[in-house]
């Protein structure tokens, strides 16, 4: 049987056959041409077309020949230099003794220098950075369009030399480097290389070995990479793997970091992170899309342990943070560059003369970075260290950042035997951070928060209230110096030393007899502090201090702009004391070097009139000094009440008697 044709196909087959044979004779004709002629004469049109494209001279001092492999043909030349423009500080940008170059021949007829493999001998390429953008390895005359390259798959290096230069960022490296020779028993080390110079105006040096071979573009291949390096205080080591170095498209590197503070590594990464104490940390780095992990590090951060896992996600509206992290033993020193306290500081403060003494943290927060991040990390500590007033332990928080506002929620904190939770907002949107802090504090041991005073030893009694504050400004000092709000505490029950508050009443008589018999404990009905704050002025609206024997109440404020002390305390007996100078409790002075003292003037006026009646009866002598009392008990329950915000009618413990 006959085959018939199809007149289309024919057609069709026909034309392929005559493309097919025109590409043939084509390209037989090119190999006739470079057989008879070679490739030197393409050296003057590269050079022209090169110097016509980017401004800037191209010459191949050596020879130009090709060679065919798979699946693309190779461009060997000699001898090449390629110069730097104009407001380059190097005369050459590039300079080899010899270039192998395989070409991508389809991107090539589309005007896209695109070339899967590069081998070098001897190059120095020195790549520099102005103020005004421009980069010399763009290749468009302005040096400002970024798809005006080279693209470069894998580079090949042998004993070349790299740098780098921005003035803008105070800037400047230069890298060695080399390949070991053949035979020599280390060339499975590959590529080794040193690098020294200055980076964003700190020392920089570098040492390290990577593969024979830099996957610049390879998606597919991971780069093995050991590397050294340190800037600054900073040191850095890194071992494993890296795919497509200029890309990163994959890390698998065991990294140790360590340095001075994490605040050095904010403008290398971009991010904002926290002013701390010298810091040490070892992990697992993994990335992989737009996900890196920090897994299962370790590390210290001044005296303090810390370890657990992060994890930073980008290609969102800001990259996105989170973990969780877990401390055993956590150094409160640590914590004050983190809420603004210089180490040290109440110290300091305390040896300061009284009308500069200041120990409010006032170092101002960076609020201005945290809307280049968002994150949610929680933070466990199970012990917390140098606290030498009282016990603190077991503080738990959960961290968000979002959109520049600071939440902590919930921050819970073992405190003196009982806990501490609060609600902390900081708003950085404004020029000035918009606070607000809301705590309630619970079951607290009124006895370990004046653990150096022993007549107060026995106490039993606990401290329970409200905080709710909102300020205004960058540092904690500035935010209560202008908060508005309420301070509300009160002390359940428990007990206190009579011989304290016979003291706090003068009553010599009293004062006397127990030194004789020893202090006693006596019961106490409530104690209230009742405060409301407006720019930073904390007015006494209730300041009760309620036992069996004796009520000291008190008047007046706190400032805390000033970080100064205008309180009185007035005692009122409940019995009848035959011998005591009764004066008021003047506390001055400031937070940091509070200055207790009885009114002098009282008690010289009672000592006068003693010392007059005296004269005119031995007898009468007693009278100026006999305190008839007897004072009232408090309301304790409605005291209570007011204080906490609870309900009228509503069954409170605290303060009632018992």
């Amino acid at each position: 049987m006959t085959a018939i044709r199809h007149p289309v196909s024919f057609r069709l087959l026909s034309a392929l056959g005559w493309i097919g044979g025109a590409l043939l004779a084509a390209l037989a004709l090119v190999t006739l041409v470079i057989a008879l002629l070679g490739l030197n004469w393409l050296r003057a049109p590269l050079e022209r077309l090169a110097l016509d494209a980017t401004g800037r001279a191209l010459v191949i001092g050596g020879d130009l020949s090709l060679s065919w492999g798979w699946p693309w043909p190779q461009v060997n030349l000699g001898g090449v230099t390629f110069a730097n423009p104009a407001w380059a500080q190097e005369k050459q940008m590039f300079t080899a003794d010899a270039v192998d170059i395989t070409l991508n021949v389809p991107q090539l007829l589309l005007g896209n220098l695109v070339f899967p493999e590069v081998r070098l001998v001897r190059p120095v390429v020195l790549l520099a950075r102005d103020a005004e953008g421009r980069k010399n390895w763009l290749l468009d005359r302005s040096q400002q369009d970024e798809g005006a390259r080279i693209q470069i798959g894998r580079l090949q290096l042998d004993q070349g030399t790299l740098g780098f230069d921005d003035p803008t960022r105070k800037t400047r490296i230069l890298v060695a480097l080399s390949t070991p020779v053949a035979g020599g028993g280390a060339a499975d080390a590959g590529l080794v290389f040193t690098a020294q110079g200055q980076h964003r105006g700190l020392p920089f040096r570098a040492a390290g070995t990577g593969g024979p071979v830099l996957a610049l573009r390879d998606d597919s291949t991971p780069y093995p990479l050991k590397l050294e390096a340190s800037t600054g205080a900073t040191r850095l080591q890194v071992t494993g793997t890296v795919t497509s170095l200029l890309n990163l498209t994959a890390t698998d590197l065991r990294l140790n970091l360590r340095g001075d503070n994490l605040a050095q590594l904010s403008a290398l990464l971009g991010l904002a992170l926290p002013a701390t104490p010298a810091y040490a940390t070892e992990g697992h780095l993994l990335h992989s899309g737009n996900a890196w992990r920090y897994e299962k590090f370790s590390g210290r951060v001044g005296a303090s342990d810390i370890a657990g896992s992060l994890l930073l996600t980008t290609g969102g509206k800001r990259p996105a943070l989170s973990g969780e992290l877990v401390s055993e033993v956590l150094d409160v020193n640590d914590l004050g560059p983190a809420i603004g306290s210089r180490p040290g500081s109440v110290k300091q403060a305390m040896a300061s003369p009284p009308g500069k003494a200041r120990m409010l943290p006032d170092i101002p927060f960076q609020a201005d970075h945290w809307d280049t991040l968002d994150a949610q990390v929680s933070l466990r500590a199970k012990q917390i260290r140098r606290t030498r007033q009282f016990a603190l332990q077991n503080l738990a928080t959960q961290l968000t950042l979002k959109d520049a506002v600071l939440t902590l929620d919930p921050l819970t904190l073992g405190f003196a035997g009982g806990q501490i939770k609060a609600t902390v907002s900081l708003d950085g949107r404004q020029p000035a951070i918009q606070a607000r802090a809301q705590v309630r504090v619970n079951k607290v041991r009124v006895a370990e928060l004046f653990p150096a005073v022993p007549l107060n030893k026995t106490s039993i009694g606990e401290l329970h209230g409200d905080v709710d504050l909102k300020g205004t400004g960058n540092s904690v000092a500035r935010m209560l110096g202008s908060a508005d709000g309420r301070v509300g505490l009160v002390v359940d029950g428990g007990e206190v030393s009579q011989l304290m508050m016979e003291q706090a009443g003068l009553h010599l008589w009293e004062m006397l007899a127990l030194g004789v018999t020893g202090d006693k404990q006596v019961k106490l009905r409530c104690a209230v502090a009742d405060f409301t704050l407006k720019n930073g002025i904390a007015q006494v609206d209730a300041l009760v201090l309620d036992t069996a024997v004796t009520t000291l109440r008190g008047t007046g404020s706190i400032n805390l702009t000033q970080e100064t002390l205008d309180l009185t305390l007035n005692q009122k007996t409940k019995d009848t004391s035959p011998l005591a100078l009764r004066s008021p409790i003047h506390i001055r002075g400031s937070l940091a070097r509070p200055q207790v003292g009885v009114d002098k003037g009282q008690v010289a006026a009672r000592a006068l009139g003693a010392v007059a009646l005296g004269l005119v009866n031995p007898l009468l002598a007693l009278l100026p000094l006999i305190d008839a009392g007897p004072g009232k008990d408090s309301d304790c329950a409605q005291l209570v009440r007011d204080a906490t915000g609870a309900p009228s009618g509503k069954n409170t413990s605290a303060g009632s008697p018992k």
